[in-house]
């Protein structure tokens, strides 16, 4: 079975090895030292510091695994492939919202990258799949679980602005 390509930006392939980098360098580090301490502690058998800390160990060396893979299966976004005509991962894009009037902008990424806080949502996602490849001036029609929202593209940025 192919393991999924992972798409990023330059931005979140920077972040996931940055993250990556201090789980091995200094969570690593830290979770080593508490197991150590718990040890010496005395006996292990009734030692909750010490269970503490190996499960701690155990969930740090499953993030490392995944962000491995995730690196492994990593295809970054050229910034020469972000079009300003159509919407494209990477785009950063300027919705109106033509119930309520507001302008939302978000930047398209893949699902690993995606984080709504950050206004970075997932080509996979309801708005992004119904946003992908439309032009400035398209409407589009979301389905979600509330009903049928309405967006219009208003603008597609590139990274060098408009």
């Amino acid at each position: 079975m192919t393991e999924k390509e992972i798409i990023l930006t330059p931005e979140g392939l920077k972040k996931i090895e940055h993250k990556l980098e201090h789980l091995k360098s200094v969570r690593r580090r830290e979770v080593a030292e508490r197991i150590k301490q718990a040890i010496e502690f005395g006996d292990i058998s009734e030692n909750s510091e010490y269970e503490d800390a190996k499960n701690e160990q155990a969930f740090i060396e499953g993030e490392i695994l995944t962000l491995e893979k995730m690196l492994r299966n990593a295809k970054v976004i050229d910034a020469h492939d972000i079009s300003d005509k159509v919407v494209t991962l990477g785009s950063t894009i300027i919705l109106k919202d033509l119930e309520f009037g507001d302008e939302l902008e978000y930047t398209i990424v893949g699902s690993a990258e995606a984080d709504p806080s950050e206004m970075k949502i997932s080509n996979e996602s309801p708005v992004g799949q119904a946003i992908m490849g439309r032009a400035v001036g398209s409407v589009v029609e979301v389905n979600v679980p509330a009903g049928i929202l309405k967006y219009e593209i208003v603008a597609i940025k590139n990274q060098n602005g408009m």
